[in-house]
């Protein structure tokens, strides 16, 4: 009987463990309600350059030097750059395929030919390619005070 209560026991509390790290947060604490699918971001923003938000999406990539950015897929093969605020966190970087919860700022902005390349470089792309990069990028672009990675 003792046997059986103790592995009751050690159940119980492995399942709570276990629910506790159903998620990640990075930045500040963030909750999914209320988030709208990535794929509805574009449409949502219409012709403004700037807007908060709250946006669920699946990880495309991340930085490989040390996750200071992510794409978040958007729909019809495109991606959304989610660097964090006042580079004041960071997310893992093997979160790709992965849901997350990102709240903060949309903005459609236009990335200059140096950023560009430094984010060719972080993502680990050969220098044949980084070298092709010779225009500016205008997009939708996200700066997150907080991420919710969901597991």
């Amino acid at each position: 009987m003792k046997n059986l209560l103790l592995t009751t026991l050690f159940i119980a509390a492995s399942l709570g463990a276990f629910a506790q790290d159903a998620v990640s947060y990075h930045g500040k604490k963030i909750t999914p309600t209320d988030a709208i699918p990535a794929t509805e971001l574009t449409t949502k923003m219409a012709d403004k350059t700037q807007m908060p938000a709250k946006v669920e999406g699946t990880v495309e990539s991340v930085c490989k030097v040390k996750g200071c950015w992510m794409k978040v897929k958007t729909g019809d093969g495109q991606t959304m750059r989610v660097t964090f605020k006042d580079y004041g966190f960071f997310v893992p970087k093997d979160i790709v395929g992965k849901t997350v919860v990102v709240e903060g700022t949309a903005e459609t902005t236009t990335t200059p030919v140096a950023d560009l390349r430094h984010y060719a470089q972080d993502a680990g792309k050969p220098k044949e390619e980084i070298a092709k990069i010779t225009e500016p990028e205008k997009a939708l672009t996200f700066v997150a005070d907080g991420v919710l990675v969901k597991k």
